[in-house]
């Protein structure tokens, strides 16, 4: 008789614990002009070492990118009949930004991937900024619970920041990335070509990433991006390429060896200076990109870390310095806007925070430049008054560019 089957009046309730790993491991590729029919990048993500018959391919590009790049949608095409990949419809057009995040957005990709009969073997490529990163991601996410996902982001912040995590969402009932999910691309390639269309303004909002990431996780490189504003703002393709290397770094290593990959705790260093730049953006109806929001949210933590005795003005001068040195506005007049009943936005944004970390309220702020500590607690009193002081000072320096203008 089997002594571990008990006996029949008896019923085993005792919990079972089944536990299991996997690792994960995806390429980040840095390449110009990756459909040209010479360069292998991404055929060799694509083919690998596989045999038998080709995975399908389908393409959702930012409208943007392709407005920009006239002859993208025929360069793939053309790529992919020299390569001999199973591209299987027309490359599909996705709207820029926050409108692509959205659940009319994501049943449309739905259509067109159930159209095309895609599997889990087939490969969706998304090709655009962050917005269509996210919309594309999640909806390749949850397409028969996981497809095979290339990113190939368009922009400087997509390549420095939001392209290169695990991270995929949509906006739901007026709040961003409601709905979303944490899922592990096939690939990424950072194709440098996208970056030479975008415009001043979309170019320079990846900057604001590369500053938080430095002042979290690194001082050396904080103080290289100082020494390097001019040539940052200029452009030159060797200073910018090692922003995006160096920021895309420390974000995968924060990712990879944080400890918290799926963020399933309630700190996000990652999210230094984001709490009221998602309100921000909330507020101005995405008038403000995010990597102004993010801009403005960095400049109010560090005087709020100066407020509360944490930093020294001397470190917080020099963050707000960098910020302003890159072209970045310290203010924005929805700082200031309340709701119907008179409650500042800005504090309704730092509760709707604690409530997207599950209740407990954990936000990153500044030491020192390169050092950190989570807070459980924000001094409202004190939030205030940083802000306020943000608005002295960001009206000091507009008066003062107004002389010298």
């Amino acid at each position: 008789m089997n002594s571990n089957v008990p006996p029949s009046n008896e019923m085993d309730d005792s919990p079972l614990y089944p536990s299991f790993s996997l690792k994960f491991s995806y390429p980040l590729c840095f390449t110009r002009n990756a459909f040209t029919a010479e360069n292998l990048t991404f055929v060799r993500e694509v083919k690998g070492n596989h045999k038998g018959d080709m995975p399908k391919l389908q393409f959702f590009i930012d409208q943007g990118v392709l407005d920009a790049n006239p002859e993208l949608a025929n360069a793939i095409t053309e790529y992919c009949h020299v390569h001999e990949l199973n591209l299987v419809d027309a490359v599909h057009p996705v709207p820029g930004g926050e409108a692509a995040k959205n659940q009319i957005q994501i049943d449309a990709i739905y259509d067109l991937m159930l159209a095309a009969g895609m599997d889990r073997q087939s490969f969706i490529v998304a090709i655009g900024g962050g917005g269509v990163l996210d919309a594309v991601g999640y909806a390749a996410s949850t397409f028969h619970r996981g497809m095979r996902l290339i990113r190939m982001p368009t922009t400087v912040l997509a390549q420095n920041d939001a392209g290169v995590g695990v991270k995929n969402g949509i906006n739901s009932q007026g709040i961003k990335n409601l709905l979303g999910c944490f899922a592990v691309p096939h690939a990424i390639i950072n194709d440098a070509a996208f970056l030479d269309s975008l415009s001043a303004r979309d170019f320079r909002s990846g900057f604001a990433e590369a500053v938080k990431v430095a002042l979290i996780r690194d001082a050396e490189f904080f103080f290289w991006i100082t020494q390097n504003q001019q040539a940052l703002n200029a452009r030159e393709p060797r200073a910018t390429h090692h922003l995006i290397k160096r920021c895309a770094q420390l974000h995968l290593n924060q990712i990879c060896l944080g400890g918290d990959p799926f963020e399933q705790g309630s700190a996000r260093p990652l999210d230094y200076g984001h709490w009221s730049a998602h309100k921000l953006e909330s507020l101005t109806k995405h008038a403000l990109s995010h990597g102004e929001a993010v801009a403005i949210g960095m400049a109010l933590d560090a005087l709020y870390a100066v407020e509360i005795g944490l930093m020294n003005q001397a470190a917080c001068d020099q963050v707000l310095a960098v910020i302003q040195g890159l072209g970045f506005s310290l203010w924005d007049d929805a700082l200031i806007s309340a709701d119907a009943q008179g409650n500042s936005e800005l504090l309704v944004g730092l509760e709707e925070f604690r409530q997207h970390l599950g209740g407990r309220l954990c936000i990153t702020l500044l030491t020192d430049i390169g050092k950190t500590l989570e807070a459980s607690e924000i001094d409202t009193e004190a939030l205030l008054r940083a802000r306020d002081k943000l608005a002295m000072q960001a009206k000091r320096e507009n008066r003062l560019a107004r002389v010298v203008g």
